[in-house]
């Protein structure tokens, strides 16, 4: 879906707003606090159907008011008109609708509308522990293919469960407990290979997308490498439970699994999490996220909505410039609380100030 408007209403800190987006490049300029990124929140939101900036989606309803409205106009591929709707209620469900027509529940909506996002804080993917670039990969995944998050989905239920089961127990284990803690393996087992086989996958298609990516911001060519590294071997998760179940009662949580795999991010064969500068950080944490949209383009056959949050104040100008110069292809928006580098050349400028658009 190629985005042409967008409406918002009582959402942040917009009491009403409307802004129209350009098919190549829009950029959002304004100084820090004035609702540039609210703007990308929103479109963003309307990809996923969680905040990347909130847990939940309470705080993205205006103060004082019961209910934020999210409304994007565009164009999917055919030329079809598209009406993508949001309603989120402080009380009550959320309602999501596709021309007109309101799905049972907003992640059936998933897939409408294709973004990437690059947000000051996704430096932490590179630069923390393994969970955000676990989350990372599943996150690519469902852009790829829906039904993936419908397998993170079971896998997550089913290992909720085990634990709680766990946490009972108390650290012994009754003939009772014993048979509703093979349910749930039975359960979780499938799943977490179903996981593990996705993840595996995505990551070896990923990684030289991302290489790519690296050495263009880069300019350089250096040996760049994106590792999955499964805490079981596929095939043997079932065993690894069985084996980990007295130490699983013993601390009352599950050990194994798909929950503790990592992706090893490598430049010139060192971890870049501890060996990499922060300019070298910051420029393979943009990568990583420029080489999924790439993938998620060639898959899919159309490039996702590429969002940049303030992307130009983490990189030195030669990175900017590199940036600039390889933007995928497709629709970008962009915010920036300076001016544009000179080789970014937007075709739409909104000016955003005091919470007004212009």
């Amino acid at each position: 879906m190629r985005l042409d408007r967008l409406h918002l209403r009582n959402f942040r800190s917009y009491r009403e707003a409307e802004v129209d987006f350009s098919p190549g490049l829009t950029a959002l300029v304004g100084r820090n606090g004035q609702g540039k990124t609210n703007v990308l929140e929103a479109i963003a939101y309307l990809s996923t159907f969680r905040s990347f900036r909130a847990a939940t989606t309470e705080v993205l309803i205006r103060d004082g008011e019961d209910a934020a409205h999210l409304r994007a106009v565009g164009v999917r591929r055919g030329d079809r008109d598209v009406l993508l709707e949001a309603e989120l209620n402080r009380s009550g469900r959320n309602r999501v609708q596709i021309n007109r027509q309101r799905t049972s529940r907003p992640r059936e909506a998933v897939g409408v509308l294709r973004t990437t996002l690059f947000a000051p804080d996704d430096l932490a993917i590179v630069k923390e522990g393994p969970q955000l670039r676990r989350t990372l990969v599943d996150e690519l995944a469902a852009a790829l293919d829906p039904r993936a998050d419908g397998t993170l989905t079971v896998f997550e239920r089913a290992l909720r469960q085990r634990n709680a089961l766990l946490k009972q127990c108390g650290g012994r284990l009754d003939a009772a407990a014993a048979l509703t803690l093979d349910v749930w393996d039975a359960k979780l087992a499938p799943a977490g290979e179903r996981l593990m086989a996705d993840r595996g996958a995505l990551v070896e298609a990923l990684a030289p997308e991302v290489g790519e990516a690296y050495r263009a911001l880069a300019g350089r060519q250096v040996s760049v490498e994106v590792r999955y590294r499964p805490s079981v071997a596929p095939g043997s998760f079932e065993r690894a439970l069985t084996d980990a179940r007295a130490e699983d009662v013993r601390r009352s949580i599950t050990t194994v699994g798909p929950h503790r795999d990592e992706v090893e991010l490598l430049l010139r064969d060192a971890p870049v999490r501890t060996h990499g500068s922060q300019g070298e950080q910051r420029s393979f944490a943009l990568a990583l996220k420029l080489g999924g949209h790439r993938l998620v383009a060639a898959t899919v056959g159309e490039p996702p909505l590429l969002l940049l949050d303030d992307v130009f104040s983490e990189l030195d100008p030669q990175r900017c410039d590199a940036l600039v110069a390889n933007l995928p292809v497709g629709q970008t928006v962009l915010t920036s609380a300076d001016r544009l580098p000179p080789m970014a050349v937007a075709d739409v400028v909104h000016v955003v100030a005091d919470g007004r658009i212009g």
